[in-house]
């Protein structure tokens, strides 16, 4: 599902975007921003402001019908949506401490890590 999505993806994201891409790293983002920077600084009477910007937790985060919409904007196939949505949602889930274990619930939001 992986390579497929990329196929699809990856020739539509922002080039400047270094999170959850393969062969991006914080450091890489870090050295894109300084360059640009000091090459705008180059220039006589200017200044630079720069905000960097942490979405920790992502896959925690993630709401099915917010990722349904961008994907739409990225015209994924409409098949491959619907398997995306329907793995993501009404997940079951409990937690075993021991010899206990919790009642069962269902999420929908966030996605299975690990």
């Amino acid at each position: 599902v992986l390579s497929h999505l990329k196929t699809i993806t990856d020739p539509l994201l922002d080039p400047m975007q270094f999170a959850y891409r393969a062969n991006r790293s914080t450091d890489d983002a870090v050295n894109m921003a300084l360059h640009y920077i000091l090459q705008h600084l180059e220039s006589p009477n200017t200044y630079a402001r720069i905000l960097f910007v942490d979405f920790s937790s992502a896959f925690n985060t993630i709401i099915p019908d917010t990722l349904l919409s961008k994907l739409n904007q990225l015209a994924v196939p409409e098949h491959t949506c619907k398997w995306i949505i329907s793995f993501l949602t009404d997940r079951k889930q409990q937690v075993k401490l021991g010899r206990i274990t919790s009642d069962t619930c269902t999420i929908s939001t966030g996605g299975p890590q690990g």
